[in-house]
């Protein structure tokens, strides 16, 4: 180590022992001599600050070969012996890093070439393992964390010019295991691995759910938190909304001596307090779905061991109308009436407090704790598409997790205005629709129903949306019912739960003005895993946009989250981007399936989450959905999907716009092929002329449905997806 490399790190250590709290994990990987080329994701400019501290043998970095030509860069560069790159010499860098990795030293190297714009991992430069592989050395990957969101990163589409939200900020670093050049295809989703174990250090991970929401609510002061328009528009500001749960909290202390609160509630101010009062208070919130039927929702409230039900009598009378028999048990509490009883005063002084302590005090004056971490905060119920609803045990820190990797996706921006309906049993509606805007900037616009079209679009008019969520069934009434000048104020719609039909995409683009933004999640991962976000125009992304949507993939995976790929059959991995059963680990997978440690058992394994989705990763790190396990039937051997069966079938009936589903395709068993399908239709067709249809279209006869059935409709859950346990039932009826 040359003295001037020490003199460099010297300063580089003051700067991060001064502004940084950093941790390092598998600092033991890093080779003790000898060659080795490191690879690093690239989060922000002091990358290579931190990287040269933690290290303890020199490291030789590539850099832009336009430092160079800086009179005071060029002399740090010489210091630091940093191996120039120009796209123009490309080749030579690559020849003196071989060369610097063949006498014994460290060179690193970030792939992606340029800072992450989202936080993830950019696609992958070629050149790394052709240096690994011409001077026949380890990789070793690394990923550092915690520095996305800073002055130095590109969070926001700006460096620099924002001021640091922590200090001294926490980061961390973890470094891998080496592995041969020869498993270069491996290293994104290694990287991915890293960043995981990576993003799981974070300390505010351990916090509390309660603490969080009070802290944002607290920062709002007298600005609208919350806009409800259930029927006359109401706007209740963070320190209002606070106060009044902060009562309720109190009174559900000495309510109830359960641990669990079941809540039957639509999107709005109701629900937004029953469930911040829940957490405040120490209790669990229940969300149930009230579109079950009675033996399911009765299962739901006997496993969930709760004594109390809170709801609002005019919601409570409404639901009567389609579920007479619902089980609301012994003990309702009525929360409209809660509310308005409460005296004026009380709300008032509270309020006074909020707006005037500062903020940081406010979480301890309301009570709430500063440590949650793994300790349960929420009960989701799954909505039984396909058999009975799981208790879905979601932890402090899985919902955290999940807060933050939203966040750092930058898909709901500071000053975002979000339109939500989904409901809150909804994990959707349940995460984005309630704590996150509840706890960052934004304002909240609720709906208590997502086929409220019309009051949707006058809602988006006048409270000057910018973006909303739903589903595709959802959202696609918006195409008949609304104009670009409706919209205009919208910036973009993101979508999930189903599988976005190019159609609509399409026309929420061409005909509304407004892009649609495809997202992933599941219940159990608190739910978010991938999203799409806005493309960038961008001066260092090649063709001057940085590439954020890409059609027909659910995006990237967000911040945090580790994929993998296995066979169905064998469970060994399958070679990068090809279609494997989907696993993911990271901080928002859930605890566990309440009261069944079997299922809990097989959903888990060695920390990963077997998804059911069949899905693959294209070489720009983007997700392509397959098709749900569930929804493919193995016929004479061959994996046949349901879902491209259905898109066929619509194509060929001319379908794909319609505002309603009017076929689905499931399956029985057949002594002969194993199973067959069967499409279930609400329209008429002639089976004879559609089976011509679909074979004209090239559709391999294996997968032309044989069985047709007229049925009165398609069962669809609550939250806008198809009802596969009653398909079934259909089917084979």
């Amino acid at each position: 180590m040359s003295w001037g490399y020490c003199f460099v790190q010297t300063l580089c250590w003051c700067f991060v022992r001064v502004f940084y709290r950093m941790e390092v994990r598998g600092l033991a990987n890093l080779p003790k001599t000898g060659g080795a080329l490191i690879v690093c994701n690239h989060v922000s400019y002091v990358d290579v600050v931190v990287l040269g501290v933690l290290c303890p043998r020199p490291i030789r970095f590539l850099s832009w070969e336009g430092f160079e030509r800086n009179p005071i860069l060029s002399k740090l560069t010489r210091l630091m012996r940093t191996i120039p790159v120009a796209e123009e010499k490309a080749k030579d860098a690559i020849q003196k890093s071989a060369d610097a990795l063949k006498e014994g030293e460290l060179v690193c190297i970030f792939p992606e070439g340029s800072l992450t714009r989202n936080g993830g991992v950019l696609p992958l430069r070629r050149g790394f393992e052709l240096i690994a592989r011409r001077a026949n050395v380890p990789i070793v990957p690394v990923a550092m964390e915690g520095l996305w969101g800073s002055v130095f990163s590109h969070l926001g589409g700006k460096s620099f010019f924002k001021w640091p939200k922590h200090f001294p900020r926490p980061i961390a670093a973890v470094i891998g295991k080496p592995f041969p050049a020869a498993e270069h295809a491996q290293t994104r989703l290694r990287l991915l691995e890293l960043a995981e174990e990576a993003f799981a250090l974070r300390p505010s991970l351990r916090g509390h759910l309660a603490r969080e929401v009070a802290l944002g609510l607290a920062a709002k002061g007298g600005k609208p938190a919350l806009i409800d328009r259930t029927g006359a528009r109401r706007e209740f500001s963070g320190a209002l909304l606070l106060s009044l749960a902060w009562i309720v909290a109190r009174r559900l202390r000495r309510a109830t001596g359960a641990h669990r609160v079941a809540i039957v509630l639509p999107p709005g101010v109701a629900a937004a307090v029953a469930n911040l009062a829940c957490v405040l208070a120490g209790k669990i919130p229940v969300n149930l779905n009230f579109t079950l039927g009675r033996e399911q929702v009765q299962s739901c409230l006997q496993r969930a061991e709760v004594d109390l039900v809170i709801t609002a009598e005019a919601f409570k009378v409404k639901l009567a109308e389609k579920f007479p028999d619902f089980p609301w048990g012994d003990r309702v509490l009525d929360i409209a009436a809660e509310l308005q009883s409460l005296p004026r005063w009380q709300v008032a002084w509270r309020m006074t407090l909020v707006r005037a302590l500062p903020t940081r005090l406010i979480p301890l004056l309301v009570g709430a704790p500063s440590r949650g971490g793994d300790d349960e905060a929420a009960l989701l119920f799954t909505s039984g598409s396909s058999g009975e609803p799981k208790g879905v045990v979601l932890s402090h820190r899985n919902i955290l997790a999940n807060l933050r990797q939203i966040e750092d996706a930058d898909i709901l921006p500071s000053s975002a205005v979000l339109l939500s309906s989904l409901p809150v049993f909804h994990s959707f509606g349940f995460t984005v629709g309630l704590w996150y805007c509840l706890s960052r900037d934004g304002t909240l616009v609720t709906l208590p129903s997502p086929l409220d079209t019309n009051g949707a679009i006058k809602a988006i008019k006048e409270e000057h949306v910018t973006v909303t969520v739903g589903t595709p069934t959802f959202l696609r009434p918006y195409l008949r019912r609304a104009t670009a000048e409706d919209l205009k104020s919208l910036e973009w719609a993101v979508v999930g739960a189903e599988k976005l039909p190019d159609d609509l995409a399409t026309g929420f683009t061409e005909q509304l003005q407004t892009p649609m933004l495809e997202g992933y999640g599941i219940t159990e991962t608190s739910p978010v895993l991938a999203v799409n976000v806005p493309d960038k125009a961008e001066d260092e992304a090649p063709n001057g946009i940085w590439t954020g949507n890409v059609r027909g993939s659910v995006g990237r995976p967000v911040i945090g989250v580790a994929v993998r790929f296995v066979d169905v059959e064998t469970g060994a991995e399958v070679p990068p981007g090809q279609v494997g059963l989907l696993e993911v680990r990271g901080a928002n997978v859930f605890t566990g399936y309440l009261g069944d440690p079997g299922r809990t058992a097989e959903a888990k394994v060695n920390g990963w989450y077997r998804t059911g989705d069949l899905a693959r990763l294209d070489d720009d790190g983007f997700l392509h959905l397959a098709g749900r396990l569930s929804r493919f039937s193995k016929i004479g051997g061959e994996m046949v999907p349901h879902g491209t069966v259905e898109q066929a079938l619509l194509k060929a009936l001319d379908l794909q716009s319609a505002s309603e589903l009017l076929l689905a395709v499931s399956a029985v068993s057949d002594p002969v092929k194993g199973e067959q399908l069967v499409v279930l239709h609400a329209v008429d067709l002639d089976p004879d002329a559609v089976r011509a249809a679909l074979a004209a279209e090239g559709l391999a006869n294996l997968w032309i449905p044989k069985v047709f059935k007229k049925v009165p409709g398609i069962p669809i859950l609550g939250t806008g997806k198809l009802d596969l346990n009653k398909l079934r039932q259909l089917a084979q009826g």
